[in-house]
């Protein structure tokens, strides 16, 4: 008990979007289907029992009144006195039409059968209906009915059915006298404590008239203890976090940040690198050599780089390239578990490192080389002068 007494309560979202949907008149699209049947108008005009019990409406007003033993254990009769537009427990039951309202509102005998279930109901709670304006008070045996409500939570869901009918029927000004009754029993008096997160839940937000829910929170908000616990309404559906968390891929295996980067973009140039160190040091320092040992030099090792990343099998001799392999073969087991988009990704940038890709050269290299127009044609002349002097050729080269 002192576990509950400090829990904050909770509201929930779903009990918000039925009743909202309750409200704002849900539209049947069964009524075309249904318009002919009027299986509840025909109930409440005593020309059919109700199934599954085979029990016509005048036996339940008439002998069923003051069972309470036969009102609370039975559990198919509450979906027939209290029809919805929305299916029950009971699959024997059909819902409600819009058709069959108008013609059970023009039904006096409907009626007045209905206004006596709605009596022998509030009955069973220890609630007597004092007026034809929908005002209740305690009834004669409500300290006994009041003990059993407290603990007979079930019926909590009878009393959503019933205040949802009664809208449903013609009897949407019935409904804030009874809500009311039950805050101030459950808030002010503390005679049926445990009903009082249903009321506020429940109760109160299938009246459709703004006003008067907002006069009942205040109620409910003046006399509710601790205040600070006090909720004014349901919570928002965050539906951008949802989405966000939903669209989040989940990452198996922990991958060094430094490498491969964790999101995703849409596209990037084949020549952009993910990240690492190691190869970004390897690539500054081809820079360096091809600087320092001029055009032929950088031609012949771009060649050499080429030729040893088409021969990955075999064992690189090239310090440059075999700290790529063992970098490539470190990452190796992190890179099975992502997406062929990573792995290809991943491959596409340490062949760039090499200046490898099929047909491209690495882009830093590139816009060398583009600043001097001339430099590849020098080079490739003085290679075929050198051939045909005898001297170096590009084999001894390599």
């Amino acid at each position: 008990d002192g576990t509950e007494l400090t829990a904050k309560p909770k509201r929930s979202f779903y009990a918000a979007r039925d009743l909202y949907k309750y409200r704002h008149q849900y539209p049947n699209f069964k009524d075309l289907r249904y318009q002919n049947d009027l299986c509840n108008l025909r109930f409440y005009k005593n020309k059919i029992p109700f199934k599954p019990d085979g029990v016509y409406i005048e036996e339940v007003l008439n002998k069923w009144k003051g069972d309470y033993e036969k009102l609370e254990h039975n559990h198919t009769y509450i979906q027939w006195l209290f029809p919805l537009r929305e299916q029950g427990l009971n699959f024997y039951a059909k819902e409600l039409t819009t058709y069959e309202i108008e013609e059970f509102k023009k039904t006096k005998e409907a009626i007045r059968r209905f206004l006596l279930a709605y009596k022998m109901m509030l009955e069973f709670f220890g609630i007597k209906l004092i007026d034809k304006t929908g005002n209740v008070t305690r009834a004669a045996n409500w300290q006994e009915r009041f003990q059993h409500l407290n603990e007979s939570q079930h019926n909590y869901l009878r009393i959503t059915r019933i205040l949802k009918s009664l809208g449903e029927l013609g009897y949407e000004s019935f409904k804030s006298p009874l809500v009311k009754f039950i805050l101030h029993e459950a808030l002010v008096e503390d005679t049926i404590p445990n009903i009082k997160q249903s009321a506020l839940e429940y109760f109160v937000y299938t009246i459709r008239d703004r006003r008067e829910r907002r006069k009942l929170l205040r109620f409910a908000q003046q006399h509710y203890t601790p205040s600070e616990h006090f909720i004014w309404g349901p919570p928002r559906k965050q539906k951008s976090e949802g989405s966000k968390t939903n669209k989040k891929p989940a990452s198996p295996v922990s991958i060094p940040n430094s490498h491969i980067s964790k999101h995703k973009k849409p596209k990037e140039p084949k020549n952009t690198m993910a990240g690492g160190s190691s190869a970004g040091k390897t690539t500054e320092e081809k820079k360096v050599e091809v600087t320092k040992s001029g055009e032929e030099n950088y031609r012949d090792e771009q060649e050499m780089n080429c030729d040893a990343v088409r021969q990955n099998s075999e064992k690189n001799s090239d310090t440059d390239i075999s700290q790529l392999s063992k970098s490539e073969e470190s990452h190796d087991t992190s890179d099975r578990n992502e997406d062929a988009s990573h792995s290809k990704k991943d491959d596409e940038n340490l062949n760039n490192d090499c200046g490898s890709h099929p047909g491209t050269i690495e882009k830093d290299l590139c816009n060398t080389e583009n600043s001097s127009n001339n430099i590849s044609a020098d080079l490739q002349d003085n290679l075929d002068k050198d051939a045909l002097s005898g001297g170096t050729t590009k084999d001894e080269l390599k």
